[in-house]
């Protein structure tokens, strides 16, 4: 099995979008971290021509964005 780069970056972009999940909890930081690899995912999906999701992904990152910023500056767990 080859993969060539944008295949590689896209299973990069997901693992990590999986990790920072995984240990959202326990730090906003890691809420920031899934934020970024969302809009890889997004980079990923758009590059790869499949626009759904690229859109998707990119929404993600917003809404992570906010639970992050939220988390951070209040210092609750993000809903």
């Amino acid at each position: 099995m080859t993969f060539d780069a944008l295949t590689l970056f896209g299973l990069v972009a997901v693992s990590l979008m999986l990790l920072f999940y995984t240990f959202e909890e326990s730090s906003p930081w890691c809420i920031f971290g899934f934020a970024i690899a969302c809009a890889m995912g997004s980079v990923y999906g758009f590059l790869q021509g499949a626009w759904p999701f690229g859109l998707v992904e990119g929404v993600w990152t917003f809404i992570a964005l906010k639970r992050w910023q939220k988390r951070r500056l209040v210092g609750a767990p993000a809903a």
